[in-house]
């Protein structure tokens, strides 16, 4: 099977090299249209044809409120603080952004520079370290296994 080529609709990614993450801080219970925010926002990076977006529920914070919001308190647990992080390139995080600016009116939104060492894709599609066996170009065979990578006789 023929890869397609970075950021077609069937199969987006981000080349290994200089990056740009996206992230968005906000409460679980934001909401746009009725929706959750990190679910519109997750939404409008996949239609965007960005390489990916995930969200990360947290365990305890608080913001602009004050309030210590934690899962050990069952009052204030219902209100957590959710992540959402996005990846690829500069101009591609850079053209999404003002989207996201019209979303986020009450959490924080940060851009980091980051390196994509590797691409989890790589090894499943073929185009990692061309043998297809999921180790990296050059990293020796696993224990127990025979010169080529195979199990012993």
């Amino acid at each position: 099977m023929t890869p397609h080529p970075p950021h077609s609709p069937h199969s987006p990614r981000v080349p290994a090299g200089r990056a740009l993450r996206l992230t968005v801080l906000v409460s679980e219970n934001a909401t746009w249209h009725h929706r959750p925010l990190y679910t519109e926002i997750v939404h409008r990076a996949h239609a965007a044809g960005l390489a990916g977006a995930s969200v990360f529920r947290g365990i305890e914070g608080f913001g602009a409120s004050s309030h210590v919001h934690t899962t050990r308190l069952l009052s204030l647990g219902q209100d957590l603080p959710v992540s959402v992080l996005v990846v690829d390139t500069e101009e591609r995080i850079r053209a999404f952004l003002p989207g996201i600016e019209e979303l986020v009116t009450d959490g924080l939104v940060l851009l980091d520079a980051c390196e994509v060492v590797r691409n989890g894709d790589e090894d499943r599609d073929g185009a990692g370290n061309g043998d297809g066996d999921g180790r990296a170009a050059g990293a020796p065979p696993e224990p127990g296994a025979g010169p080529a990578g195979e199990p012993p006789a």
